[in-house]
């Protein structure tokens, strides 16, 4: 489900580069570490690759860890989302990545991005992934076959995430979702509240600017997360904001998300009195509504190398 991300920015992305050849085992190759950089390309569609020759480009560890399933819960009619128990300690990811997701007796390998944050792997060696029903045959397992202590293996790929280090200059977040695009997103608005956390305990860190996250879904069941997204705004007043986008919604919205939710598409008024030269903006969604932003968002007069995105499906 993971497409490529195309972006640019040198403060951000640090990581390991490399692709090693699927194998049958849960084998897992010593890490090899080394800094690189991606540029800024236009974005070409590849939905009709599986998730290998899609991300075949994409950054990847050498290591596959094996995992087990601890825990699923629907997330809506249509998401299941799974915690996963990983005890090799040499596995780790940073905040919007993806796993190559392999399950045993099923050859095609799914790729499904991260939905926790870093801390809760280092906190309790655990991850989640929220993972949408549909026939391609990893996903159609996770709906149908996975149960509680099924085991898989991982292996972290990705050029999209945010890995701020403590020296770096603050910046201002813009996270902009669609459908279950906003997996990447939410795993980068979860490391953005440790990072606060850590600010509030003062504790040495990165000192985090603000987060605006506009997430758009036809209807409001398909919003995920929602409940959790608007928790974490109550926790950080004024430092984390969202805004909830539905446009397709047949029935009447709930009172407790009606103050948050437009019944349109975002737009640029709404995103334009985020500009300035300190502001990041992270897109995932369908490839159109991904295009359409960073288009958007270009026109408006931000900088290319200010603008990453996760192109899905």
């Amino acid at each position: 489900m993971v497409c490529t991300a195309v972006f640019a920015t040198p403060l951000f992305l640090r990581g390991t580069a490399g692709i090693i050849p699927i194998c049958s085992s849960f084998l897992q190759p010593k890490y090899a570490a080394l800094y690189y950089c991606t540029v800024n390309g236009k974005m070409k569609s590849k939905r009709n690759l599986d998730h290998l020759e899609r991300t075949a480009n994409d950054f990847r560890q050498e290591i596959i860890s094996k995992a087990k399933v601890c825990g699923i819960t629907s997330e809506s009619e249509t998401v299941k989302r799974l915690r996963l128990a990983v005890t090799d300690k040499e596995f780790t990811f940073k905040a919007g990545q993806w796993v190559d997701f392999f399950i045993p007796g099923v050859s095609v390998v799914g790729g499904f991005s991260m939905c926790s944050s870093p801390g809760l792997l280092e906190r309790e060696g655990q991850l989640e992934l929220a993972v949408k029903h549909t026939m391609h045959p990893p996903a159609q397992w996770v709906h149908t076959q996975c149960s509680v202590d099924s085991e898989v293996a991982l292996r972290v790929g990705g050029n999209f995430f945010f890995d701020p280090h403590p020296a770096d200059s603050p910046v201002d977040l813009i996270l902009i979702a669609g459908g279950v695009g906003i997996n990447p997103l939410f795993s980068i608005l979860l490391h953005v509240t440790d990072l606060h956390r850590k600010q509030e305990k003062k504790e040495t860190g990165y000192k985090m600017g603000l987060t605006n996250l506009f997430y758009s879904a036809k209807n409001t069941d398909e919003l995920l997360f929602r409940k959790h997204i608007l928790d974490l705004t109550n926790a950080f007043p004024g430092r984390i904001t969202c805004s909830f986008h539905v446009t397709q919604q047949s029935s009447e919205i709930c009172d407790n998300l009606r103050p948050y939710v437009k019944e349109r598409r975002i737009s640029g008024e709404d995103l334009e009195k985020y500009i300035s030269r300190k502001t990041l903006w992270y897109i995932c969604g369908p490839p159109p509504m991904t295009e359409s932003i960073s288009k958007l968002l270009e026109n408006l007069g931000v900088a290319q190398k200010n603008i990453f995105f996760e192109k899905w499906w």
